[in-house]
């Protein structure tokens, strides 16, 4: 591969020189929320400095100009996920408001008594419980594509459980607790010979692998701004323009409508009739700036390096006996999800973090895939592309000298 300009990338992340416990912080919680670039952090600073102003309708300049940046932030979104519209970007708080738009609008519209909805085993708690409480309210049913102790999904079975009663698939692309990638253009072309609509959960994949919603065909596509170097409060819910003209709001309030009488309101056309109120106008623009920051080094670059730290970080943890690698798929993203023999994951957290070492240990919002492991948590590092194989050095010597510790 080209040479990876790391030691540029790691300059342009500030946080990054920050000591922990007087040492130097290693961040390996990427699947959690990633750091911010200087230029997202220049970008949100600046647009409060010189352009604010609440956005669509204003006719003074800094509104104008408020608008404009807000929505070539969309043009960017767009380009990035490679959207037919800018029409089909819908700018929502996170991933998670994005299912639960989708569950409470296509769902209620297009879901009743008797009908499936079918996702996998290894899906995030908000790709379970929107549809769990839609299922509630309708009398559908959930069913779960089962998957094996590698991690992967069990296909045949996934494709067993597509019939005349399934209404939604809806799947993670890439797992947060095991890293696991899907065949999720296989699985959306299964799903569409039956003619069954497809929601891909994106929020873990986005930030690691280029994303053609096109190429997909998928029918949604939902992703959170602070796992792809962008700000926390905004994320992003692709549609396909027909199925969303078709749905109803989600929510009522201004800039949603186009007339409103005590007698009954009209709505506004897409994509403002899902963005009712006044958006985080500053988040969306750091979105846009992410974009930029990314498209410049090239996401197929960032897979390419991040495959590289995964191969490393997992040959260099199998050295360690005392443990066990939690999800070993072969189609995986940069997630290495552990535990150790007699040493439980928050004490593997606290320790590594006297060390300057940020993990995450818990169940990672993936219940259901704890129990299915039999553990009650996972210690999980995850990398992004600023990370260094000299980091997962400093890792891995923190994991021997806590067995030390713990005898």
């Amino acid at each position: 591969m080209t040479t990876f300009p790391l030691e540029r990338i790691r300059a342009d992340f500030p946080i990054l020189q920050e000591k922990i416990r007087n040492k130097s912080l290693v961040y390996l919680d990427n699947a959690a929320s990633c750091q911010k670039p200087n230029a997202v952090i220049d970008s949100i600073s600046e647009f409060y400095r010189r352009d604010y102003a609440n956005i669509h309708r204003g006719v003074h300049t800094l509104s104008v100009r408020a608008t404009d940046k807000f929505e070539s932030a969309r043009e960017k979104v767009r380009s990035f996920i490679n959207a037919t519209s800018t029409k089909e970007i819908i700018f929502v708080r996170g991933a998670t408001e994005a299912v639960n738009l989708i569950a409470q609008t296509f769902g209620k519209a297009n879901i009743k008594a008797g009908d499936e909805i079918v996702i996998t085993a290894m899906e995030h708690h908000s790709n379970i419980v929107p549809w769990q409480m839609l299922c509630e309210e309708t009398g559908a049913v959930l069913k779960v594509a089962p998957m094996n102790v590698q991690g992967e999904l069990i296909y045949p079975e996934f494709e067993a459980l597509l019939n005349a009663k399934t209404k939604l698939v809806a799947v993670v692309q890439m797992s947060n607790a095991l890293g696991t990638i899907n065949p999720v253009k296989k699985m959306i072309a299964a799903a569409h010979s039956k003619n069954i609509p497809v929601m891909l959960d994106g929020a873990q994949a986005i930030p690691h692998i280029p994303v053609d919603v096109q190429d997909l065909d998928c029918d949604f596509y939902v992703f959170s701004g602070h796992k792809l170097y962008g700000p926390s409060g905004i994320g992003v819910m692709y549609g396909k323009k027909a199925l969303l003209e078709a749905m109803p709001p989600y929510q009522g309030g201004g800039d949603m409508i186009k007339t409103v009488s005590f007698e009954g309101s009209t709505y506004a056309g897409l994509p403002h009739k899902f963005e009712a109120g006044t958006p985080g106008i500053a988040d969306v623009v750091g979105l846009g700036a992410a974009i930029d920051y990314l498209n410049e080094i090239g996401m197929a670059n960032i897979a390419a390096y991040e495959a590289e730290l995964l191969a490393y970080a997992t040959q260099q943890a199998k050295q360690i006996k005392s443990l066990k690698i939690i999800g070993e798929a072969e189609d995986k993203g940069a997630i290495l999800s552990f535990v150790l023999d007699k040493i439980h994951p928050h004490d593997i957290g606290t320790m590594l973090d006297s060390l300057g070492i940020a993990i995450r240990a818990g169940h990672h919002c993936a219940m259901p895939v704890m129990d299915f492991y039999g553990v009650p948590a996972t210690a999980r590092a995850s990398f992004a592309m600023y990370n260094t194989k000299e980091e997962i050095d400093v890792l891995m010597q923190g994991i021997e000298s806590l067995i030390e510790v713990f005898g």
